[in-house]
């Protein structure tokens, strides 16, 4: 397996932070890029839609910043995640600041990104698309896309409901390029199992909501250091897709989290209805059980670096 020349020789360790709705911010970006892993966050995370601009300034600035005053320390491509949908208003005027600003990846979403490819290579940069089955792979490979990341059982946010050991395999049997592995990866021994089991980077989002970088609110902080993996329930009902989402935060919401309204013949119930996804019920995947305190991101990916490199010399047998 071969990483794409954007990002070899400028990884500390096989990783892609997941791009978390309301939760990854400039200053969490930064603090990935600057430690060695792929930093992301949505441009829907950007409000209002001018200042996505500006953050992708302070996303660029910041780790140039940082590779100055650091020479010869890895500083990790960014990128930033579109959701190819049409009920996404902004996606042509993102895509046209994400353009300007020539981020060097770009992660799409929901559908096939089949206009937003031609116009990502024009100026050199990468687009990986997220699945969570054999068909979405396939679509999205057929539009031309850079890599896959394969959404997985177990993952925070919209996760799928395979195992990793299946879609990973089934995907290696027509995909030969990169491939990233998401779902419950939360220590670097997860990540070295992912990369055994054919992925060439693991995906992580939860694990970075509990550092003092990101966006969460101290309370949603707080809720994923004090969780475990039966913490997570997976439900369709908030957002109309399944996703994972934590347990306390939809029983504050006034709801039974193991007695959930059912859908309604229409589909799923009234949005007006539904507490907000997101901003009251809060994503997070089943590797929250690792999550011990709130710390840095460079503590984080220092520590993992230490369990992956210890994984690595007793599976050599060192």
């Amino acid at each position: 397996m071969t990483l794409p020349a954007q990002l070899q020789g400028r990884l500390s360790l096989p990783v892609i932070g997941a791009p978390m709705f309301l939760v990854s911010s400039p200053a969490l970006v930064i603090a990935q890029c600057t430690s060695g892993i792929v930093g992301a966050m949505p441009t829907l995370n950007a409000r209002p839609a001018d200042q996505l601009g500006v953050a992708l300034r302070q996303i660029r600035e910041g780790c140039e910043r940082h590779a100055a005053a650091n020479p010869g320390a890895p500083v990790a491509p960014w990128a930033v995640n579109l959701i190819v949908n049409a009920a996404n208003a902004r996606l042509a005027n993102d895509l046209d600041v994400v353009i300007d600003h020539r981020v060097p990846i770009v992660i799409t979403s929901l559908s096939a990104p089949d206009a937003i490819v031609p116009r990502v290579h024009d100026y050199g940069g990468l687009v990986l698309h997220d699945v969570t089955s054999v068909r979405h792979a396939r679509r999205a490979l057929a539009a031309g896309v850079d890599g896959l990341i394969l959404v997985c059982a177990g993952a925070g946010g919209h996760a799928g409901a395979l195992s990793p050991f299946a879609l990973v395999a089934e995907v290696r049997e027509f995909h030969e390029g990169l491939v990233a592995l998401s779902g419950s990866i939360a220590s670097g021994r997860g990540i070295l199992a992912a990369q055994a089991m054919g992925a060439d980077l693991a995906y992580v989002g939860s694990r970075f909501i509990a550092t003092p970088e990101s966006a969460a609110v101290d309370d949603y902080k707080r809720m994923v250091v004090e969780a475990s993996a039966a913490d997570i329930v997976y439900t369709p009902l908030f957002s109309g897709v399944p996703a994972n989402y934590l347990r306390g935060s939809i029983a504050a919401a006034g709801l039974d989290p193991d007695r959930l309204p059912e859908a309604d013949a229409g589909g799923y119930r009234r949005r007006e209805d539904r507490p907000a996804a997101w901003r009251q019920i809060w994503g997070a995947g089943q590797g929250v059980g690792a999550v011990k305190a709130v710390e840095s991101v460079a503590a984080i990916v220092a520590r993992w670096r230490e369990e992956y490199e210890a994984g690595r010399r007793e599976l050599a047998g060192d």
